[in-house]
């Protein structure tokens, strides 16, 4: 639910901000046998593969987890670890996470965010954390939650709004690497008369 919200918060912010967004949900629980074989063997099946390119891929992030033993849950660590560890560099990401009670909230700033900062990938100032409370009467009344849902989503929409387009370079084109018209006797300096 946490996550829908957020979904939706951020594609509407992004669309007062004049980008058109499409967003892809993934459950993770849906892949839960599919990460354990990547873990296991180090090869990603054609669901997972599918669902990691998607993910690598995206302009920006939202990722949300369920809060067990004050830290973020082992399927999400897991697919974590299945990612290449460059593969979200420079990625905005709005951090969430729910649980039974509010007293897990900092579980965001202390066990999430540095997950994601050793990633290189930049999530905005406000995590949503959302406790069984929040979703019932007796919500927070001086944060609720629909304020810091809409706060998180448009941190997010401002920051893909600032990221420039991402171009990924072909490692294999000699312009990558040699630069824009040179030729290999440029690469060899020497041998081409220079």
């Amino acid at each position: 639910m946490l996550a829908d919200r957020l979904v939706a918060a951020t594609v509407r912010d992004l669309a007062e901000l004049g980008i058109d967004a499409r967003a892809d949900v993934f459950e993770l629980r849906d892949y839960a046998h599919e990460i354990t074989d990547n873990l296991l063997t180090g090869f990603a099946p054609a669901a997972l593969e599918s669902m990691i390119n998607t993910v690598v891929s995206a302009d920006a992030l939202i990722a949300v987890t369920p809060i067990f033993s004050t830290s973020y849950s082992g399927l999400f660590k897991s697919f974590i670890d299945v990612l290449d560890p460059d593969a979200l560099t420079g990625t905005p990401v709005l951090l969430g996470a729910n649980a039974g009670t509010a007293r897990h909230s900092l579980a965001i700033d202390y066990a999430i965010r540095p997950l994601f900062t050793y990633l290189h990938a930049e999530p905005v100032p406000t995590g949503v954390f959302a406790a069984s409370s929040d979703w019932g009467g007796a919500a927070d009344q001086v944060a609720p939650l629909g304020n810091r849902v809409d706060r998180g989503a448009r941190e997010l929409a401002e920051a893909v709004a600032r990221r420039e387009a991402q171009v990924a370079a072909d490692p294999f084109d000699p312009d990558t690497y040699l630069g824009e018209g040179r030729s290999f006797g440029h690469l060899l300096g020497g041998l081409a008369g220079e």
